[in-house]
């Protein structure tokens, strides 16, 4: 492998980093959203996470022929720039592990705001049966009175 494979590689770890720091970002933003109940702005950060999604997507088929090279086999312009590009790759790792905590996180939320709207729901649906069980008992029923 030249050195410029591995300038493309490491500029490919990069954009991976890039992205999934933004990802995590979002994803703390998002956990956040959750919690306050602010729909419209959630379904703002779930189109950009998309978007990202999208990328990451992008940059991990690109580097999916550096995944059957032999790492011994790369010529890197130093051994530096190897070690930098490998504490990348290793925090990418982790950046990932804490995505995905943060989506389970989120999850957990939203399931619990929707036990709770759904139990809320419930508790306005037991309030109408009673409301119109009373209306119909209290109402003035009328009798007919034959005057005939």
């Amino acid at each position: 492998m030249t050195n410029l494979g591995t300038e493309r590689l490491a500029d490919l770890i990069g954009q991976k980093h890039r992205c999934l720091v933004q990802l995590r970002d979002i994803g703390t933003r998002q956990i956040e959203t959750a919690r306050g109940g602010e729909m419209d702005l959630l379904m703002q950060l779930l189109a950009t996470k998309q978007r990202l999604l999208d990328q990451m997507m992008r940059v991990e088929q690109q580097l999916k022929p550096f995944r059957d090279q032999d790492p011994e086999s790369r010529v890197w312009s130093s051994l530096a720039e190897r070690q930098r590009c490998a504490a990348v790759a290793n925090e990418c790792e982790s950046l990932l592990n804490t995505i995905v905590q943060q989506e389970k996180e989120s999850e957990r939320e939203l399931i619990r705001r929707r036990d709770d709207a759904q139990v809320r729901l419930q508790g306005t649906h037991v309030a109408g049966h009673v409301h119109n069980a009373y209306v119909s008992d209290a109402a003035p029923t009328r009798s007919a009175v034959d005057y005939s």
